[in-house]
Order: C-alpha cells, then structure tokens, then sequence
C-alpha cells in the first residue's frame, strides 16, 4: 500500500493524476448523494437521456478542473466543449456513466476524467461512487485509491468473466456483432459473459475482476472511454482495436484483455466466420 501524499506533486504528471483524482472524487460524491433521489431526465438523440444527476456531478467536476487547470479546455458529456480550440491539453469528462443503470436504482455506474495531452492520455481516474474507489493513473502507474491508501492494479484472467458492450452503435455490423460473440460456442467454452452496462467494467480488467473487454465504436476522445483504456494501458493490459491494431485505428473498437492469451482467443473469436455472416 501507499499513501496518496508520498506522489511527488512537484511532478506536474503526477499532479495531474491527483487532479483527475479530485475530479472523479468531486462527481462521485455528487452521484452518491442523489442516489435514490426524484431525478428529472433531459432526452438526448438516439433515445438516451441524462438527469439532473449527471448535470451536477460534469459541474462539480468541472469546477476541480477550473480552479486547478484554467488555462485547459474540457469536453464534458453533457456541457460540450469549453476553453481554447486550439488547447494542447483537454480533459475529458463522463460524469456518470451507466445512466439508465443509475436511473432505475442501480449502483453500476463510474464517473470518468481523463486528460488528452497532445495525443495522450497522460492522467486519468475513473471512480466507483458506491464502493469508495478510484481507478487513476498518471500514465505510467496504475493503481486503486481506497481508504485513504493506494494499490497496485494487478490484471488476471483468472476470472475468465469478459464484458461486453451491448449498447449502440455498433459501426462495423455486420462484420462485427457483439451478440454474434456471445453465442460463439467458443467463446462459452472459454469465458463467461457479463454486460454491466458501464465502463466501470474497463477499470475492473486492469484491476484483475474482469478477464477482458470487448465493445465496437469509434472511440478516440471518447469521454466514456479515455480513462479506462488509459488505465488498462498503464496496468499492461493487452490493448487493441477489434482487428488486433493498435486503438483508434483500422475498424475501430476495443480488446482490452488481461493478458496475450485472453487476447489472442477474444481476436480469434471476433475473426471467425462464425462471427461474420
């Protein structure tokens, strides 16, 4: 274990790290407190919606962001762009992720800040309101913040349990189709479905509770995303797009997997004709 106040914060990455931190940390309380509550809903396109939740949660973010980086520009899910156009350095904010789960009174949810630097992601966290831990590196480390000390995260395919993203779009059907993966006989005489509906589920494969995840889209700058790639990056998953290239490439999507073999299968599977009409 390490106590968060031996991280050298006279390293402007490693500070940047701990500002991602007290971001998802500010949103996650938000989240937490409204839990439960009557939550107004504001519809969006392609029949998602946000509550009055997560419109709190991106401003209590957005204010650690403010006081601590003025001069950075942030894209927040719900607020849209802010700062200079031209900005070298943009955080990238998902305030509640799994807002249909948080709505019917689901706890699976994650509250995303990442920092893009250049084409980086040089700082990121990714909290879980309801278990009191933040996933965060400063895209070296990886490590989980829980009662006030750090820990290493440690990827395993132990688990053999693989998320995947069932939510739209899926831009490369009918090439790739998530529910094609899951009714692979290979892929049941391997692994054990899960579809938590957040990327709460990203962290958990760098943390070691989810051999791997498997999802489509185009996901470069992606708010819900960013961290949680970082994060599995940091923690020396096996990261790739759906055809084995390197992320926000080729068809696009994401393998993120525990280890060579977990990922060398998941590809296999994805590849096969079975997956492919």
């Amino acid at each position: 274990m390490q106590n968060p106040a031996e991280n050298a914060l006279d390293d402007p990455v490693k500070e940047d790290a701990q500002v991602a931190v007290r971001a998802a940390r500010a949103g996650a309380s938000v989240v937490r407190v409204m839990y439960g509550t009557s939550l107004d809903r504001f519809g969006k396109p392609g029949g998602d919606f946000a509550t009055s939740a997560d419109l709190a949660a991106e401003k209590a973010i957005m204010d650690v962001l403010r006081a601590a980086r003025p001069d950075d520009a942030v894209t927040g899910e719900e607020s849209g762009r802010t700062g200079p156009a031209d900005a070298g350095r943009r955080w990238l904010v998902d305030p509640l992720c799994g807002t249909l789960n948080y709505a019917v009174r689901s706890m699976l949810v994650a509250v995303n800040v990442a920092l893009r630097a250049g084409s980086e992601t040089v700082a990121a966290a990714s909290a879980d309101p309801f278990n009191d831990e933040v996933f965060w590196t400063d895209g070296t480390r990886a490590r989980v913040r829980a009662g006030g000390s750090d820990a290493p995260l440690v990827p395993s395919p132990a688990s053999n349990l693989v998320d995947v993203n069932l939510d739209p779009p899926f831009p490369n059907a009918p090439a790739f189709r998530a529910v094609d993966l899951l009714a692979d006989a290979g892929f049941a005489a391997r692994f054990r479905p899960r579809v938590v509906s957040t990327t709460l589920a990203v962290a958990w494969v760098a943390a070691g509770r989810r051999a791997a995840y498997v999802t489509d889209g185009h996901l470069r700058d992606s708010v819900h995303f960013a961290a949680g790639i970082a994060l599995c990056q940091a923690a020396g998953c096996v990261v790739t797009g759906l055809d084995g290239g390197p992320p926000h490439t080729g068809p696009g999507g994401l393998i993120a997997a525990a280890d060579p073999e977990t990922h060398s299968t998941l590809l296999g599977l994805i590849s096969t004709p079975s997956n492919t009409p």
